[in-house]
């Protein structure tokens, strides 16, 4: 018995007759209204019984589904929800991706520090799971996108300092909505299994059920009450204890295509959910089968429900019992499956994609970028296999149009561009292939899974090509069924930072500091008094933490630098050379003590404030006309402000040319000039969300109930900065350079106001310089320059012909060159007082006379050349090393042409002299 077996005795179970079972198979503990019943009802205990036969009265579609789910709990006092995006990092730091719709309240409705947005509510949430990739297509089942419909509730004991309190519903009202769905759609409720699965994630966990209805789990009821806890008396599946919280949250799931696909009845749930995909593609691919192929295919994808990829330890086994079972030999099975099983693979990671560009992710290589890149490139590959002449933008067109998005060219876009890039990757990454392939090829050992992960992650090549590559080297691969989950691993998190340590326990004790501003950021002067000062240490000198009951001081944060100044009393004026908060207490950083309990004079420094004002709205100005010239997709991937200049990174991809960098920089100087109110509120953040959408978090996720907006024209994020009032106080934007510093992120360094004026005028002053050294005007400058270095590289060229003929006379004439035989060649050792490409065009002469060429030179120190014909037995390399070796020096190279050298040039004669006896050394070894 587990330790939670009383929380699934509910008041509901005993009122409606239910009974508490163990199943014969698999040993799980259930509940049922079938007294007869044995088994829990889920495979492989029980096989799919509703394909053929659907388990309700009338068939849905994916919309009809959604829309009758959501309409059940409307009418039971639900407020019905607009889904999130599937970019699940707009709102959190901890992940990535939205995998489950309760994903839209973590963290701060779970923990109680923000409420719901309606209590109870009900929410269709679009998800995508990376870790079910390698399921796709393959267990009939699984889809790596796919809405997660839930209903919510979310309750705490009264008197505690949350942001809700008291009971909305709890597990008894939880199962009997879900009986009434369930029955509403025509089900026999006898039918329906509810097993016992404690559920734990995250620090929390509870008592949930799994609802199995025909062999098919319908959905899941979680009941998140426990918290972990070394000293809880609770342990669960994940060896943790934990303990009661005095929170409980309703946290239920019900997967919106396993509905649709139990209202049809389908061999699997992708042709009730991608219908005419499905059959466009098999159209395209040409896969099309007899009446007794359809019916092998037809009966095997009943069986399908027993093979799990990330369960199965050996899929090839799984096939073979499948196989057996149709009456077939598994590889004629596997033959007819696999290519309509990467068709279903197609038509979910297609619109895996559309979920993913559609709500802005820019494919790069990194964080939701990479996942998204990963999906296109796997997609490109199962669509280039199964033989289907389609692009893949118009596959995620199709999608795309189906879920309403209107970006939907800005989408074609980006997977017109990443199926160019993907070739290109495969270019360059297919010899690093053949590379690895030969070297384990020799070893006569197959290349392993991490070696294959490394290719995907460092070059994008998947499994099957490195296998193609290998094969034709006499190398095989070892490819893990789950490989694309285990690269999914790797990059599928949220990143999320720890904690900071916390202060000592004085500064835990200190009031909030209050912030004056936000009240008037041009306001520099202030009064205050000194609550307290941490004396630290900072490279070796003691520095001071001062603490005041109020500051004018903006601490860094949001990208923008902290303000200076100084604090004055009677006696001293001290600098303030940096400001942090922490916990809400701000830290004034100075080099000397003012004293605790002073009253002071605070003055910031407002010229250095008034230029980061400019440049923090000025960045939300430039981020703005980005998106206005290059689409909504663009989104703010990191930022610096500073005083001289600042940077914002921004998604995007492709690189972005001159023109387009100037349209940018155009329309951020319109908005300059419309010189339009920069306006600042703190509205209840369910309600900003709501009317702005998640692109608010464009700096970062703020905590708290409420959340300061900043509206600058038409962009409004959530962000702490100070502003200017009006854009036309930012005086100028001046675009300074636009680069990619990652693939999908392109940075802008630009300057505003004062400093915009300045960085023009030192661009105008290097041009002045240039003018005057070329003795024409400014606008001739380009032309001059481009004269300039035409001829320079001319006279370079005649200078290294004139070289080469200069070492081919010298070879020609042997002048003050000595030759002897080494090996019964020809050796020549002469001394050539010029740089190394003198040295280099004399000994390439010499050899192609079909000499063993010595040359040095005191030009620079001692240098050294040595190249040897093919088929002479001296190694060039090792007659350098000894030669270099007597001028104080070193050097090498491969065994046909060398070079090397030392400091001492007065050492270079007498090793020119050495060097018959050091080839004939050399040659005899």
């Amino acid at each position: 018995m587990s330790d939670l077996e009383s929380e699934y005795r509910l008041d509901y179970f005993e009122e409606e007759g239910f009974e508490r079972k163990e199943c014969v198979d698999c040993g799980a503990h259930f509940w049922t209204r079938d007294h007869d019943r044995e088994t829990c009802g889920e495979p492989p205990c029980e096989d799919y019984q509703f394909i053929d036969d659907p388990g309700f009265d009338d068939e849905y579609t994916l919309e009809e589904m959604r829309e009758v789910f959501l309409s059940f709990f409307e009418e039971h006092g639900h407020e019905r929800l607009d889904p999130y995006p599937v970019a699940a990092n707009r709102w959190r730091d901890d992940v990535l991706l939205t995998q489950a719709s309760i994903y839209d309240f973590q963290p701060h409705v779970t923990s109680g520090e923000s409420p719901p947005p309606a209590n109870p509510l009900a929410v269709s949430q679009p998800c995508i799971r990376m870790q079910d990739i390698d399921n796709v297509g393959k267990t009939g089942r699984h889809t790596m996108a796919f809405e997660m419909m839930g209903h919510h509730a979310f309750n705490a004991d009264p008197g505690t300092d949350y942001a809700y309190e008291g009971e909305v519903y709890w597990k008894d009202e939880t199962v009997e909505y879900c009986e009434g769905l369930l029955e509403s759609v025509g089900v026999d409720l006898t039918e329906v299994t509810f097993i016992e699965d404690p559920w734990v994630g995250g620090g929390n966990a509870g008592p949930a059920f799994e609802v199995i209805y025909k062999g098919l789990e319908v959905a899941t009821l979680v009941f998140m009450s426990l918290e972990q806890d070394p000293d809880g008396e609770y342990e669960m599946k994940d060896g943790n204890t934990y303990s009661r919280m005095d929170r409980r949250v309703v946290d239920t799931g019900y997967g919106l295509e396993r509905w649709t696909w139990m209202s049809q009845g389908t061999a699997t749930v992708y042709e009730a959910i991608y219908p005419e995909m499905i059959e466009f593609l098999r159209e395209q691919a040409g896969v099309d089968y007899t009446e007794a192929e359809e019916q092998i295919v037809h009966r095997a994808a009943k069986l399908a429900g027993n093979l799990d990829i990330d369960e199965a330890e050996d899929v090839e086994a799984a096939r073979d019992n499948i196989a057996e079972q149709v009456g077939v030999e598994t590889e004629r099975l596997v033959d007819l499956v696999e290519p309509l099983e990467s068709i279903y693979a197609i038509a979910d990671h297609s619109r895996t994609m559309a979920y993913m560009f559609g709500d802005g992710i820019v494919p790069s290589n990194v964080g939701t970028g990479y996942l998204a890149r990963m999906v296109l490139r796997r997609t490109k590959r199962l669509v280039d296999e199964v033989g289907a002449d389609v692009p893949l933008d118009e596959l995620v067109d199709m999608q795309a149009e189906r879920l309403g998005y209107e970006n939907r060219d800005t989408i074609r876009s980006i997977v017109r561009s990443e199926v160019e890039k993907y070739a290109e990757t495969l270019e360059r990454g297919g010899r690093r292939v053949r590379q690895l392939a030969e070297e384990y090829a020799e070893r006569g050992e197959p290349i392993p899974a991490d070696e294959l992960i490394e290719l995907y992650d460092s070059h994008g090549i998947q499994p099957d090509m490195v296998a193609d590559i290998a094969a034709e080297v006499g190398a095989e691969v070892q490819a893990p069924d789950d490989f694309y989950s285990l690269v999914a691993q790797r990059h599928d998190t949220g990143g999320a930072v720890a904690d900071e340590a916390r202060a000592d326990e004085r500064l835990e004790d200190l009031p909030e500091t209050e912030g004056l501003y936000y009240d008037d950021p041009y306001r520099g002067e202030f009064e205050a008094v000194v609550l307290d000062v941490f004396e630290r240490e900072a490279d070796g000198d003691a520095v001071y933490d001062v603490v005041l009951d109020q500051t004018m001081f903006y601490p860094e944060g949001g990208g923008q630098p902290a303000d200076r100044g100084t604090l004055s009393t009677d006696d001293q004026t001290v600098d303030v050379v940096d400001v942090q908060e922490r916990d809400g207490v701000v830290l004034h950083r100075t080099t000397e003590n003012p004293g605790k309990g002073e009253f002071v004079r605070g003055q910031v420094d407002m010229d250095r404030r008034e230029r980061l004002m400019a440049h923090h709205t000025a960045t939300h100005v430039v981020v703005h006309a980005a998106r206005e010239v290059l689409g909504e997709h663009v989104r703010q991937a990191g930022a610096q402000k500073g005083v001289e200049s600042s940077r914002i990174d921004v998604t995007h991809y492709e690189r972005l040319d001159r023109e387009t960098v100037k349209r940018i920089e155009r329309v951020a100087n319109e908005i300059v000039r419309e010189n339009t109110s920069v306006q600042r509120e703190w509205p209840d953040r369910h309600e900003a969300q709501e009317k702005y959408g998640f692109d608010l978090y464009q700096g970062g996720i703020p905590t708290g109930e409420k959340i300061r907006l900043v509206h600058v024209a038409e962009d409004v994020q959530a962000c702490g900065g100070t502003h200017v009032n009006r854009t036309g106080e930012i005086g100028a934007i001046k675009i300074l350079n636009a680069e990619r510093v990652q693939d999908g992120v392109e940075r802008f360094t630009f300057a505003a106001g004062e400093a915009a004026v300045e960085h023009v005028q030192e661009l105008e002053d290097d041009l002045l310089a240039a003018a005057d050294v070329f003795d024409v005007t400014p606008g001739e400058v380009p032309a001059t320059a481009e004269r300039f270095f035409t001829e320079w590289k001319e006279r370079g060229k005649t200078i290294e012909d004139l070289k080469e003929q200069l070492a081919a006379a010298r070879a020609a004439g042997g002048a003050a060159g000595e030759e002897f035989d080494v090996a019964g060649t020809t050796a020549v050792v002469q001394r050539v007082d010029g740089d190394m490409d003198e040295l280099q065009a004399t000994a390439n002469a010499l050899v192609d006379e079909g000499k063993i060429a010595v040359v040095g030179s005191g030009a620079d120190g001692a240098q050294f050349v040595v190249a040897v014909p093919d088929g002479v037995p001296v190694n060039a390399g090792e007659v350098v090393g000894e030669l270099a070796g007597r001028v104080g020096g070193g050097g090498g190279g491969p065994p046909d042409f060398a070079q090397g050298g030392g400091p001492d040039a007065d050492a270079l004669d007498d090793a020119l002299d050495d060097a018959p006896d050091i080839l004939r050394e050399v040659a005899s070894a």
